[in-house]
Parts: C-alpha cells; structure tokens; sequence
C-alpha cells in the first residue's frame, strides 16, 4: 500500500511523524508492505514554491492507494490569488471524497468520557453551508451591499442520496441503527430534500432503522441519552459541529479521528485544528490522527480483501485503548507523555492476537 503524505502546518509535522512511527511498527508486525510518499505543503511549502498545494502534491494523492493528512493552519494562509490553497478541502474536492467518516467511541479510564457512546457520523463532505463548495464559479458567500452578508447552502439530490448509501451501509456493519439530523421544519426545502433522500435510502435496507432528530435536541440527547445512537446521517456544517461533540463526549478532542471515503479514493486526517499555539512544544495528542491511520487501513483492507489491514487497524485501536486505560496518556488527557513518546508507546504495544478479538 502507498500512502501520500502530506504533513501540513504547526502541530501537523509532530503528529504526522507520531503517526508514520506506528504504521511502521504496523507494516513490520503484519506484513502490510506500506510505501510512503512525503509531500511539503502548507506554509513551508508556500515560502519556498509561492503555493500551499503544489501540483507534485496532488499529483501524488491520485497516485496513492491513500492519503494522510496533517492539518493546516488556513487562517495564516494567503488569499487563494497568491497561492493560499486550503489543502483538505481542495484533495477532498479534487478526488470526490463525498463522506467524512467520524466515530466517537468513549475511552476506558477518561473522566471525560460518556459511558455508552460508540457511533459514528456521516457526514456529507462536498456542499451544504461551505463557501468554498458550493458554487461552480466564486464563493458561496457574498455581500450585494456592504450592510449585507449572504451565505448559500447548497444540497443536492445526488449528494443526499450517496452519503445516505454510506450511512445505511456502515450501520449494516453496525447496530442497524440510522438517525438522520437536521432541521426540517424550519430549512424546508434543504433539509427536507436532505432527510426525503435519507428515506428513500431506508427503504432498499429493511433491516435497519431510520429516526429523524433535529439538531438542537441532539445536541442534548447524545449527552444525556449517548447510547441511543449507531450511524448519524448529517449534512457538511451540522455533522462538522457535533463531531466536535461527540468526540468530547470520548474523552477530548485530542482524539478525533476522521477518515474522507469517496468511491476509489481515501485520506486520513485528525478531525482537530493545526494548533499553532502548542507547535514545536512536543506535547501535542497524536490519538486523532493515529487512529486515523487505522480507519484508512481499515479501509484499504475492505477495498482489497486484504485481512492483514483489518488486523492492523484492531492493533492499532486496541494498543491506544490499553494505554489510555492505564494512564499512559498525553498531557490534554491528564497524562504526562510527549507526542513521540505516546507514539512509541502505541507502537510498542501493538500485538499480533487481534483475530481473536475480531
């Protein structure tokens, strides 16, 4: 497997390399065979060749069987005239990662964490309020006059109906258990076609259950009622929103863990920011990312047959669960360990007996 790397900015280095550290130990426990193709991009990319992106970047990430991204520290980027291109967002457009697959499961030991959450959302990746995805030419933000400020959300049809297929089909592997969210009764139009598709969808999977919530009282009943719920169908800005949620509700952000699916191609990446505050400092969560890494091997493993990924993908999550559980943990989670130091300690603790388990 050949995996483009592109490290990103800030924190995006350390936790990359915190993640490449236990592919490695990974690929020599299983046997995966992984090829990685680093990339510079972002900031330190733009000082030297006047883009975030090259096009050597992108190139590779058609290339590859996968992607890891770090993330980017947009808000110190230039405009996109002077080369200042927002990296995920322009690899998810580029190789129509419509699905942006985030679980929340609550970590043994954490104080912070809900007992009984462990769902996942799907959530939409390609329009709905996202300026920079929704128009064929300019931004889906716009001021007609200077005391005015528009945003357009955009939801399609074909859209709403792909990201329900994924959301059915992972329940399916799941506890067959949809909820659908939005706020139909007031976005009529958009939310309505959003959650008429979400049904149309259910309809071809009888073994598992569609429940329409709306988004301000999930936002309550995922932290009152945490095990009520499996697959969360959402759409761009509302699932980008309570991800963050429920990934406290597992113990801190810090373990955020995303993986962007389309039909052929794939990228990891942390569901957190660049951090640029704690950048250099060796003290940032490199969970998100890492476990990031085990839903792409995960995901390669679906795609080729390949049982050893699948292995590997367990490893990876069941060796991060021993040491959260034990105390071993970076400092955001009470723990004492560095970003490398966690790392090497995931790596360290990697064992073979996942067939089991599984």
């Amino acid at each position: 497997m050949r995996i483009a790397v592109l490290p990103g900015d800030d924190i995006g280095p350390e936790i990359t390399e915190a993640a490449l550290s236990v592919l490695r130990a990974a690929d020599k426990s299983f046997g995966l065979g992984l090829e990685f193709d680093v990339h510079e991009v972002g900031m330190a990319s733009h000082r030297k060749t006047g883009t975030t992106l090259p096009d050597s970047a992108v190139k590779a990430t058609f290339d590859a069987d996968g992607v890891l991204l770090g993330p980017g520290g947009m808000t110190a980027y230039p405009p996109l005239s002077e080369g200042g291109f927002n990296i995920p967002g322009t690899i998810r457009k580029k190789l129509d990662l419509y699905a942006n697959l985030r679980p929340a499961r609550s970590r043994n030991g954490l104080e912070r964490a809900r007992p009984g959450l462990d769902c996942i959302l799907a959530r939409e990746n390609t329009e709905g309020f996202y300026a920079d995805r929704n128009m064929f030419l300019g931004s889906g933000e716009f001021m007609p006059t200077p005391d005015i400020a528009l945003a357009v959300r955009k939801i399609t049809r074909q859209a709403s109906r792909r990201i329900a297929e994924k959301a059915f089909e992972l329940a399916r592997t799941r506890r067959k258990h949809v909820t659908v969210v939005g706020k139909r009764h007031v976005l009529q139009v958009s939310d309505g076609l959003f959650v008429e598709e979400a049904e149309a969808v259910a309809r071809n999977y009888p073994d598992v259950t569609l429940r329409e919530v709306d988004i301000d009282a999930m936002v309550a009943d995922i932290y009152t009622n945490p095990d009520r719920f499996d697959v969360i169908l959402i759409t761009n800005m509302f699932g980008d929103i309570l991800s963050n949620l429920a990934v406290a509700l597992s113990g801190g952000l810090g373990l955020a863990s995303a993986l962007n699916v389309g039909d052929t191609h794939a990228a990891a990446n942390a569901g957190h920011g660049s951090a640029p505050d704690i950048a250099g400092k060796g003290i940032a969560n490199p969970s998100g990312i890492i476990l990031s890494t085990a839903m792409l091997l995960d995901w390669w493993g679906a795609k080729q047959g390949g049982e050893k990924f699948h292995f590997a993908s367990k490893a990876i999550e069941q060796s991060m669960d021993a040491l959260l559980t034990s105390g071993q943990r970076t400092g955001d989670l009470g723990g004492d360990l560095g970003t490398q130091a966690f790392a090497k300690a995931i790596a360290e603790n990697l064992r073979e007996p996942v067939k089991a388990a599984s």
